[in-house]
C-alpha cells in the first residue's frame, strides 16, 4: 500500500507538472486576472471607506473605475519602460570601454591580469541584443494583457453569483457557514498581501527612480521596474534589485568619479532597508514567514517551469499556498513546515 502511495504521488505530481508547462500560455494570465482582481477589490474596499460613495454609488460603478485606473496606470507604465528598455539598449554598448577601464584598475590593484578575458567578453557580448530580447520578453507578457482581461471580466461576473452557487453546494446552513467563514478568511488574507506588497513594490520603485533621475543613470524606469518586480521576492529579491542599478551607475560613470556609485547603494539600499525591515512588517504583520530555503526552491522550481515569468510569480504563489493551507486543519502542517520559523502569524 505504502509504494502504491508513493507511486500514486509521483504519477499526481508529474501531471501536475506536465499540465503546468503544457498550459502556461492559459495559467499565467488566468493567475494575473486573479491577481488584478484582488486589486480591484481592495481598491472597491478602499473607495467604500468613505460612507457617501457606499451608499450612493454602485458597486458596478465601482468595479469599472477599479479597472479602468488599473488598466491606464498599466498602459502608460508599459509604455514608457519599453521606451526606456530601447534607449537603455541603444547606449550600452558604449559602456564597453568602461568596463574594460575598470577592470584593468582592479587587475593593477589585486595583480590578477583579467583584461584579456574581460575585453573577449565584452566584445563577444552584445548588450544591445540581450536589452532588446529582454524588450521583446515585456512586450510578449504585455501581449497577453487582452487574454488577461478575458480573464478578469469573466471573473468579475462570476463575482456576483459565486455565493448562491456555494449555498446551492452546501445546502445545510451549518456547513455552508463553515466553509463560507474559512474562504472570507483565506480571500482578506490573499487581498491583504498582494494589495500590501504591491503598494510596498510601487513605493520601492517609486523612491529608487527618483534616486535613480536625480543622480543621472540612464533608463532610471527600467531600474526602478527590476526593483518594483523583484521586491516580490523576499530576501535575495532587495538585493539583486539593488545590485544592477549600482554596477549600471558604477560602468556609466566610470572609476574616476564613485560618487554616482557610491549614492545609488546607499540611498537605493537604504530604501529597501527601510521598507523591507520597518515598513513591511509593520503593514503585512509576520503573516509572510516564509521559508528562505522554500523561497530559493519555489524560485527553482516555478523557473524551471515557466521561465521568468514563473521565477517573478513563484514566491507569490508560493505565500498564497501557505495562507490556504493553514486555513484547513488537514493541510495547515503543510502551511507550518513552508514558514520561516515553523508559527503562523495570519491576521483574522
Amino acid at each position: 500500500m505504502a509504494v502504491q502511495k508513493v507511486a500514486s504521488i509521483i504519477i499526481i505530481a508529474f501531471a501536475i507538472i506536465a499540465i503546468l508547462v503544457v498550459g502556461q500560455n492559459i495559467l499565467i494570465p488566468l493567475i494575473l486576472a486573479i491577481f488584478s482582481w484582488f486589486l480591484i477589490k481592495e481598491i472597491r474596499e478602499i473607495l467604500d471607506r468613505s460612507q457617501w460613495i457606499q451608499r450612493v454609488i454602485p458597486r458596478w460603478v465601482k468595479t469599472m473605475f477599479a479597472v479602468v485606473t488599473l488598466l491606464v496606470v498599466i498602459g502608460v507604465f508599459s509604455n514608457l519602460l519599453i521606451i526606456n528598455a530601447q534607449n537603455l539598449a541603444n547606449s550600452l554598448q558604449k559602456y564597453s570601454a568602461s568596463l574594460i577601464n575598470i577592470t584593468q584598475s582592479i587587475s593593477e590593484s589585486t595583480g590578477i591580469d583579467m583584461t584579456k578575458s574581460i575585453q573577449s567578453f565584452a566584445g563577444e557580448l552584445d548588450f544591445k541584443s540581450i536589452i532588446s530580447e529582454l524588450v521583446n520578453s515585456i512586450t510578449e507578457l504585455l501581449s497577453n494583457s487582452i487574454m488577461v482581461l478575458l480573464y478578469l471580466i469573466f471573473i468579475l461576473l462570476e463575482e456576483s453569483t459565486f455565493l448562491h452557487k456555494m449555498k446551492a453546494v452546501y445546502p445545510d446552513p451549518t456547513k455552508f457557514d463553515n466553509i463560507n467563514e474559512v474562504l472570507l478568511k483565506v480571500d482578506k488574507s490573499i487581498g491583504q498581501y498582494i494589495s500590501i506588497k504591491t503598494f510596498l513594490s510601487f513605493i520601492t520603485g517609486t523612491l529608487s527612480y527618483v534616486i535613480l533621475l536625480s543622480i543621472g543613470v540612464d533608463a532610471p524606469l527600467f531600474f526602478a521596474f527590476l526593483i518594483f518586480i523583484l521586491n516580490f521576492i523576499p530576501s535575495i529579491g532587495s538585493l539583486i534589485g539593488t545590485l544592477f542599478p549600482t554596477l549600471m551607475a558604477l560602468i556609466q560613470f566610470g572609476e574616476e568619479t564613485l560618487t554616482p556609485f557610491i549614492l545609488v547603494l546607499l540611498l537605493v539600499g537604504t530604501v529597501q532597508v527601510a521598507i523591507g525591515n520597518f515598513l513591511e512588517p509593520k503593514l503585512m504583520g509576520n503573516s509572510l514567514n516564509i521559508s528562505s530555503l522554500v523561497v530559493i526552491l519555489s524560485l527553482t522550481i516555478w523557473g524551471a517551469i515557466w521561465g521568468i515569468a514563473g521565477m517573478v510569480l513563484s514566491v507569490p504563489i508560493t505565500v498564497i499556498i501557505i495562507i490556504i493551507c493553514s486555513n484547513f486543519k488537514s493541510t495547515k502542517k503543510i502551511a507550518i513546515l513552508l514558514s520561516e520559523k515553523g508559527e503562523l502569524y495570519l491576521k483574522d
